[in-house]
């Protein structure tokens, strides 16, 4: 009977052992299991979570860069439109500069030959009266020498 009694005392006991462990130990040690297996899966969650939101923000980048780029390209057209048109400009204030310069060159020659022209006639005008003095000195032919003054205002 002692081996019996002390199976029966190490039964019950046993017994009592699990009831206090699945009624005291257990729960907690359960409760921090799930806890722990809620975190992994929220750890997980949140890694795929951050991968997809890295996916994002690449995808994000790479269009933004696009964007740049396209607005770079745009701003390099504008600014050599400008330079263009800026070129453009001067050559047409060259021009018309250069039309102005040449324009005060011919009106500068045209006064010269003006110029020139009376300075001409001053001397012509001068040799005929020495031509005439001398005719006048040689002989007086009144009716002669007014024929050749005619046509010597003719010429003139």
């Amino acid at each position: 009977m002692n081996i019996n009694a002390t199976m029966l005392g190490e039964m019950i006991t046993f017994i009592l052992l699990v009831l206090f462990t699945m009624k005291f130990v257990w729960p907690p040690i359960s409760g921090m299991l799930e806890e722990r297996a809620s975190r992994i899966t929220d750890g997980l969650a949140a890694a795929e979570k951050g991968k997809q939101q890295l996916l994002d923000a690449e995808a994000n980048i790479a269009e933004e860069l696009k964007k740049i780029q396209a607005r770079a390209g745009e701003i390099i057209a504008n600014a050599e439109k400008r330079a263009n048109q800026v070129i453009e400009e001067s050559k047409e204030r060259a021009r018309i500069e250069g039309d102005k310069i040449i324009a005060d060159a011919k009106a500068q020659i045209e006064q010269d030959f003006v110029r020139m022209k009376e300075d001409l006639r001053l001397r012509v005008s001068d040799l005929v009266i020495r031509g005439t003095e001398q005719i006048l000195r040689v002989e007086i032919d009144q009716s002669r020498h007014e024929k050749i003054l005619a046509q010597l205002k003719a010429e003139l």
